[in-house]
């Protein structure tokens, strides 16, 4: 019995050694360090680069799996700014984004495909303008580490690429006379800040 013990003595001591199994993490995308841009056509001329200023979010990760359990964003609409008043107060009104009556921009992620271990293709529903449409946006991790100064959380950094055409979602200003484009290029950096753990 006693030579039994010692024989199971170092598959104990290595099972100890082993990293327990990863649980999905809960993340809350850091309002300090999230970006949230878009580029448009402008009658041919430039690609007129303009950003939100508000913005919060929050997703729920496996890592080792590398599965996405939920996530969600939600942005002001009257926060847009393009660096000039009288056309973010335009933007704000009823030919685009109708903030009074539409004051939030919200994505809640359908599912996550990916792709290697620091890309994949998120999947989701956006919600503009009263209307719910899907949108696929490119996920590349940056880094995963603890933040080495401030909060010291374990913390991912993600930049995320995407298009629309916001026609889809009626909004078709300037889209037949070529003065404002149709398609949309969505521009997103973030660093996301680890909460808790939480079950499978």
């Amino acid at each position: 019995m006693r030579r039994a013990w010692l024989n199971l003595l170092p598959a104990l001591a290595l099972l100890a050694s082993s990293p327990a199994s990863a649980e999905p993490q809960r993340f809350d995308i850091d309002p300090e360090h999230f970006s949230i841009a878009f580029m448009v056509d402008h009658l041919g001329y430039e690609n007129l680069l303009g950003q939100f200023l508000k913005g919060e979010g929050t997703f729920v990760y496996d890592r080792e799996a590398q599965r996405l359990v939920s996530a969600e964003v939600t942005i002001q609409a009257a926060s847009v700014f393009t660096n000039l008043d009288a056309r973010d107060e335009h933007l704000r009104g009823h030919d685009f984004l109708d903030a009074d009556h539409h004051p939030r921009i919200h994505f809640v992620a359908t599912d996550f495909e990916p792709s290697s271990p620091t890309t994949g293709t998120l999947n989701g529903k956006l919600a503009l303008l009263g209307r719910t449409e899907p949108v696929t946006l490119d996920v590349t991790l940056n880094r995963d580490a603890v933040y080495p100064f401030g909060h010291r959380r374990p913390t991912l950094g993600l930049s995320v690429r995407g298009a629309l055409d916001r026609s889809d979602w009626g909004m078709d200003y300037g889209v037949d006379n070529g003065m404002v484009g149709d398609h949309v290029t969505l521009i997103f950096e973030l660093e996301a800040i680890q909460r808790d753990a939480l079950s499978r």
